[in-house]
């Protein structure tokens, strides 16, 4: 946490719960509580996603916001200011860049290339056969799923339980680009739940997705 993030959530927070007084909130910097489960809309928000990357004056960290309604993104966007990239999507409608549509894309003879740590390829995790690919990484986690969105990698894989301020926004963007995203077992993501975590997350174009789940340990 830097005084960054609490300054960029201060902000999103003023602007956002003024404009919508009846909507929860959570977010990486604020303190939760019990208060946003009793709202069917709520706003879920990490003011800085990739703060290690933001703090080495790197270009990879964002600014990632969605809308939930009854567990699900109804709209969302996230930013990188470094790179002027705006990544936004709305339940029904087309995953954009920049205004400009993006489609998730399947590899063509060749190992994917999938963002993923080191430490979700231990065999332990795949019964199946530890699945061929070229691993990546990307410092924010709501970047690495529109990556998938935009086409640019194939998959993401994250097996350790994971915050929802960190996908719920990408989630939606990677979905409406035509990829599957699910926990590590294979269930639809559900948000705004009392311990605000997924059981991890899996995103790519469908074959490629029921090829890890084939190959997975579910537990």
């Amino acid at each position: 946490m830097t005084e960054a993030d609490l300054a960029v959530d201060r902000l999103l927070a003023g602007m956002l719960r003024t404009a919508r007084p009846d909507y929860g909130w959570l977010s990486e910097e604020t303190e939760d509580g019990p208060a946003r489960l009793a709202h069917r809309r709520v706003f879920i928000v990490d003011p800085i996603d990739g703060t290690r990357a933001f703090i080495a004056g790197e270009v990879g960290f964002s600014h990632a916001l969605a809308v939930v309604e009854d567990g699900q993104v109804t709209a969302a966007a996230v930013f990188l200011p470094a790179l002027d990239r705006l990544y936004t999507a709305e339940a029904g409608g087309p995953a954009l860049l920049n205004g400009k549509p993006i489609r998730a894309a399947a590899p063509e003879g060749v190992p994917p290339s999938v963002l993923t740590g080191s430490g979700a390829l231990k065999p332990e995790y795949w019964p199946g056969g530890v699945p061929e690919l070229r691993r990546s990484f990307r410092p924010s986690l709501a970047w690495r799923l529109c990556l998938v969105a935009e086409g640019s990698h194939h998959g993401l894989i994250t097996l350790h339980d994971t915050w929802e301020w960190d996908i719920a926004a990408g989630t939606l963007i990677a979905e409406a680009a035509g990829a599957r995203v699910t926990d590590r077992v294979g269930a639809l993501l559900r948000f705004n739940a009392a311990a605000a975590k997924t059981r991890g997350v899996l995103a790519a174009t469908p074959a490629l997705h029921a090829d890890w789940l084939a190959r997975l340990d579910p537990h």
